[in-house]
């Protein structure tokens, strides 16, 4: 292993994911999503890279710990209970495997993430 093996987001040349959530999850608009998965672990159980999405709102049932930093827009993420939490560019933040809520996108939004599936 050598600094070859180092990902630098700035660099990669990743192909976009481009998606929308199943359409029985969204809720209101049309949140259409782009994905830069930089990064894979050899065991398939980390991930990272960047996230961009639509204004619009879905649901969410998270099976992996994610750790998130929003660089750009407005987001609501709220739980089962109707609690919200506002996340804006600058905050930091995991979102435990088990969250389940929904993710509203209020002004397009790009985050950074790092995710680990747990293995069972």
């Amino acid at each position: 292993m050598n600094i070859e093996n180092i990902v630098d987001f700035s660099h990669a040349n990743t192909t976009p994911e481009h998606y929308v959530p199943a359409p029985e999850k969204i809720l209101k608009g049309n949140p259409e999503q782009t994905v830069y998965n930089h990064y894979n672990s050899p065991c398939g159980q980390l991930s990272a890279g960047v996230w961009e999405g639509e204004i619009g709102q879905w649901t969410v049932n998270y099976t992996e710990h994610e750790y998130c930093e929003i660089v750009q827009g407005v987001s609501v993420l709220r739980d089962e209970d109707g609690n919200a939490k506002t996340l804006r560019a600058g905050d930091r933040f995991v979102i435990p495997a088990g969250f389940k809520g929904t993710w509203e996108v209020l002004e397009a939004c790009r985050k950074v993430y790092v995710v680990f599936e747990q293995k069972v």
